[in-house]
């Protein structure tokens, strides 16, 4: 195939390819320090509660603050990416990555540790809205799905990776309380390894270029024409540049007053947006990652093996992710969302019926006969689904959805949204499943799976294989 043949989004050579994976793949490592600081914190937990002197309601709200700084982080990342741009705010995630990193490490009170959490909350919620939108307008639209999926692929990445961190260095130095190299403790030290990504990801966001959406905006067209050209294979980037600029409908920056609209008070597809944002974690994806224990437990397994259970699904995950890379632009994303859907509605069907017929409660329960390996196929098979469609799907579909001149701060809002139904889930979870039992938990979450398809089988618009200045209507189709 020439270089001429293919339309004005399309990748027309191998070495357009390149360049844009590449690319990629260097804002992807947001998303690597997105899981990997969301998960870090599970090897250090019990030794921060023995050190601190934790109870377990201060310990749970200390590893739960972080999700408040992620909806507050995703809440002005859009306003900031439009003010400064996308690289300068991935530079800025990265500084408060490796500030809340060595806090952490250097913790002298649950106070302190509860401060520096917040600030790499604010990291998380910042990555979690700049590295989708910034993939969105970088990749061409034939390409868009499949490399915006490698953010959750990174994210799957950064928590194997946190695992097996927090394992080797428990391993090395004895047991996670122990004292390690220069006199830190070995979890001060699973907190402080997450300087280097981080230093990698500002390094990183200093090389790669900026938004083509950006620079337009900002009337620098000549970069712009450069980085259309480089980078996404346009041929024609003067009618490019001019699309995008129409796609503005103004000149002036975007304001949150542009989200309101006809429905309830905002646009209709802002709506659809934080629907799907929620409903990604009402399906319970999070509280069975962090609850995952009690599950393995019942059914034989001891806590002695949480790390390799964890690390099975932890590799599940990746796996699972590179199916959605696959497919996403082949199938289209409201067909795996919609498959997805179904999937994690069985296996979570599976899960509430085996643990309605638990004995005992809280974290002491015992599945008797068939019912444990019926709860394990069942959690697993929701696991697989997820992480093959509505794990990157939902990030991908928000990243795309949105009209050029609100996508930065109609997708911070519908992160924030995410963020915050993440936060109400771990919360509630622990508490409904010690006093209604943990079978209620699982049919709530089957039911919003089985919501999840009405809506996007009625709601979702199809946005694979369109240019992102096609989304002009902000009605979804």
């Amino acid at each position: 195939m020439s270089e001429h043949d293919a339309g004005p989004e399309t990748v027309q050579s191998p070495r357009h390819l390149a360049r844009v994976i590449a690319i990629t793949v260097a804002a992807a490592v947001g998303g690597l320090l997105f899981g990997f600081d969301t998960a870090v914190i599970n090897g250090a937990v019990d030794s921060i509660q023995a050190d601190f002197e934790l109870s377990s309601s201060v310990l749970g709200f200390t590893v739960a603050i972080t999700l408040l700084g992620c909806a507050a982080g995703a809440w002005f990342a859009g306003g900031l990416a439009d003010r400064w741009g996308r690289k300068k705010v991935m530079v800025a995630a990265a500084i408060l990555f490796a500030v809340n990193s060595a806090g952490s490490a250097y913790a002298f009170s649950e106070w302190d540790l509860m401060a520096w959490r917040l600030v790499g909350g604010l990291a998380i919620g910042i990555a979690s809205v700049i590295v989708p939108g910034y993939i969105a307008e970088i990749a061409p639209s034939k390409w868009r799905g499949g490399l915006a999926s490698v953010q959750q692929l990174a994210i799957t990445v950064g928590i194997f990776a946190a695992l097996l961190s927090d394992a080797s260095l428990a391993s090395a130095a004895g047991g996670a309380g122990n004292e390690f190299w220069w006199g830190l403790s070995a979890w001060r030290w699973m907190l402080l390894v997450g300087v280097i990504p981080a230093v990698v990801y500002g390094v990183l966001a200093l090389i790669i270029p900026e938004s083509p959406q950006f620079l337009i905006r900002a009337g620098r067209d000549e970069e712009a024409a450069r980085v259309l050209s480089r980078v996404s294979g346009v041929s024609d980037t003067t009618r490019k540049i001019g699309q995008i600029r129409q796609s503005f409908e103004r000149e002036d920056r975007a304001s949150y007053r542009d989200l309101r609209g006809p429905s309830f008070g905002l646009q209709p597809i802002l709506w659809v947006g934080m629907a799907i944002a929620a409903l990604q974690q009402l399906v319970g994806i999070n509280a069975i990652f962090y609850y995952s224990t009690t599950l393995w437990k019942s059914v034989g397994f001891s806590e002695s093996d949480s790390f390799t259970t964890s690390v099975i699904t932890s590799v599940i995950n990746v796996v699972m992710t590179f199916v959605a890379i696959f497919f996403v632009d082949r199938v289209g994303r409201r067909k795996l969302l919609l498959i997805g859907s179904i999937g994690m509605a069985v296996g979570l069907l599976a899960a509430t019926a085996a643990f309605l017929q638990a004995d005992g409660s809280g974290e002491d329960i015992a599945l008797p006969g068939v019912w444990g390996p019926v709860a394990l196929v069942g959690a697993n098979l929701f696991v697989i689904f997820f992480a093959a469609t509505w794990g990157p799907v939902m990030w991908v579909t928000l990243g795309e959805m949105f009209p050029n001149r609100i996508r930065s701060i109609a997708l911070g809002v519908a992160t924030m949204v995410n963020w915050i139904f993440n936060f109400i889930v771990t919360l509630t979870f622990p508490w409904v499943s010690e006093n209604l039992g943990l079978w209620t938990m699982y049919a709530a979450f089957t039911v919003f799976a089985v919501l999840s398809f009405v809506f996007v089988r009625t709601k979702l618009p199809e946005f694979a294989g369109k240019d992102l200045e096609d989304n002009a209507e902000l009605t979804p189709a």
